[in-house]
């Protein structure tokens, strides 16, 4: 015989795992820390075991917490979706549109098309969401977003995620325009070794990428500067640190920065849409459709 599964106790439950208290949980979902703890309680004595660990620090999962949790955080984000697909208009009259993307493709790529998405639609709800490539991996998992777009590679175990090329960028050596005399005519990566250099910081794809370059061509650059993203990385050549590393797509139409003509070859890499086709609704697919031009088969 099927069992009737009390959902609330589960809904208590991933509260209580997302906010890390009980006391938190029962201020943020407005009820009593004493009907929280007969909720855990409850639910402990239907499953036979132990959720959470009690000390003087508060709440810690237990390991079977923790595998209920992942189980449990993948269906709640399954009602999500439902809920969002039986609510959104076919005319997108309603909805939203949840990006996982890092802050400099959202800002130099793809902030145009979210904006005129926005005044086409203007009732549709949308949130961008920065991170690694692991924490939006996460995220798509959990369905806070509904797709990717970042640069390659993403790696991932999950079968049910498509990834797909949507272009290839290429990396240059950037320069303050106003320093682009100093620099101008160095012409070899192997002049750059005594130059003040701005890089992603070690152990990123990017960076790796470069390091071999570095290394076939046996350059040992003696002053460099590690910043994790292009943003800032730019903000540094502007403000005179050194050349930078980054996608010459983020200078192209930037009069403030010149980008240097180093005759090896440096490294691209390929931009790419990451989605789990069974999660998307109307306005994420809407999105990829006609502002990244793929279609969804």
């Amino acid at each position: 015989m099927y069992k009737n599964i009390n959902l609330n106790l589960y809904k208590v439950f991933y509260d209580v795992a997302k906010y890390g208290s009980f006391s938190k949980t029962a201020e943020f979902t407005y009820t009593t820390q004493s009907a929280i703890s007969k909720s855990i309680k409850k639910l402990e004595d239907e499953l036979e075991t132990q959720l959470f660990y009690r000390n003087n620090n508060g709440i810690e999962l237990t390991e079977k917490g923790r595998e209920l949790l992942f189980y449990v955080e993948k269906s709640y984000g399954n009602l999500l979706t439902a809920e969002r697909i039986m609510l959104e208009a076919e005319n997108l009259e309603r909805g939203k549109l949840n990006i996982g993307l890092p802050s400099h493709i959202a800002s130099f790529f793809f902030f145009d098309k979210i904006v005129d998405f926005h005044n086409r639609y203007p009732n549709i709800e949308i949130t961008l969401l920065s991170g690694s490539t692991k924490q939006l991996l996460e995220s798509i998992d959990k369905h806070i977003i509904d797709f990717i777009i970042d640069t390659a590679p993403i790696n991932t175990n999950n079968k049910d995620l498509n990834i797909v090329k949507l272009s290839t960028v290429n990396y240059k050596f950037v320069c303050n325009r106003d320093n682009y005399d100093d620099y101008k005519d160095i012409k070899s990566i192997k002049e750059l070794e005594e130059i003040p250099l701005v890089l992603p910081v070690t152990g990123t794809s990017n960076r790796k990428a470069l390091d071999e370059v570095l290394l076939r061509n046996n350059v040992n650059p003696k002053r460099v500067i590690n910043i994790h993203t292009s943003e800032v990385i730019l903000n540094a050549v502007k403000n005179n640190l050194g050349i930078g590393f980054i996608i010459s797509d983020l200078v192209r139409n930037n009069n403030e920065y010149k980008v240097l003509n180093i005759k090896e070859s440096l490294p691209t890499t390929d931009i790419v849409l990451a989605y789990n086709k069974k999660f998307l609704t109307k306005a994420p697919l809407k999105f990829i459709e006609d502002y990244i031009n793929f279609e969804i088969k």
